[in-house]
């Protein structure tokens, strides 16, 4: 509420509780499981009979192929925003704003949903239809209440579907470009793919993803043990 009210200009830092000089809240570090490249593959190869449950399936892999895209941030595109083959949009987290290509596999599944195109101003996917995006506070509450549905059908009906025994959510999606990007990538490349504001925050995430220093590392101490000759 304090944050909604200091975006409006309702009131200013100096009156938040929240923030520098005020309280902070620390949240524990969660542990981010991506999907294996296998697992993957099997989600994208998948065809549910349930439409509710292939439309989510759909959301899920549209984020996974624009980096990572946030969940809230899929269900707010909208046709205007995809112009000479380029998805424009800026990320309604910090309002950071680029434009990347769109992949051929995410093609596919717009034209999917271009059946359900009325105008350039429609949504591209059904979850926002007739919510005004101007009421900022009803339009995240709606969003929230979507974005728990969409988790919970990719939890409950999608995994199992692929054989996945791991926790699948749209915000998995990111988690497993993070992986996938892995320390192959340029971090100035991967912090202007997912809309990072400071670099900082680009290096600390996908630091998350990369392992292989503290796979050497217990690999050397137990080659060491290995070595030392037994008296």
């Amino acid at each position: 509420m304090f944050a909604h009210a200091r975006k409006n200009k309702v009131i200013g830092k100096d009156l938040s509780p929240f923030g520098k000089g005020g309280l902070q809240i620390k949240f524990p570090d969660t542990l981010k499981i991506p999907l294996s490249l296998d697992e993957l593959t099997t989600l994208e190869g998948l065809e549910l009979p349930d439409a509710r449950h292939e439309h989510v399936r759909k959301l899920w892999l549209f984020a996974f192929y624009f980096a990572g895209m946030r969940g809230s941030d899929v269900l707010r595109l909208k046709w205007s925003d995809f112009q000479n083959y380029r998805l424009y949009y800026k990320m309604e987290k910090n309002d950071k704003g680029d434009s990347l290509k769109i992949p051929d596999q995410a093609i596919r599944i717009l034209k999917c949903y271009e059946q359900f195109k009325g105008s350039d101003d429609d949504f591209v996917f059904p979850e926002l239809k007739g919510v005004d995006l101007s009421d900022e506070f009803n339009s995240k509450r709606i969003i929230g209440y979507k974005m728990s549905a969409i988790d919970k059908m990719l939890n409950e009906h999608v995994a199992p579907a692929a054989g996945i025994t791991k926790k699948l959510t749209m915000h998995i999606a990111r988690h497993t470009f993070a992986d996938l990007a892995g320390g192959t990538v340029d971090i100035q490349k991967l912090q202007k793919l997912y809309r990072h504001t400071k670099i900082e925050t680009t290096i600390g995430y996908q630091g998350n993803f990369i392992h292989q220093d503290a796979d050497d590392a217990l690999d050397a101490v137990h080659n060491r043990r290995n070595n030392i000759p037994k008296p």
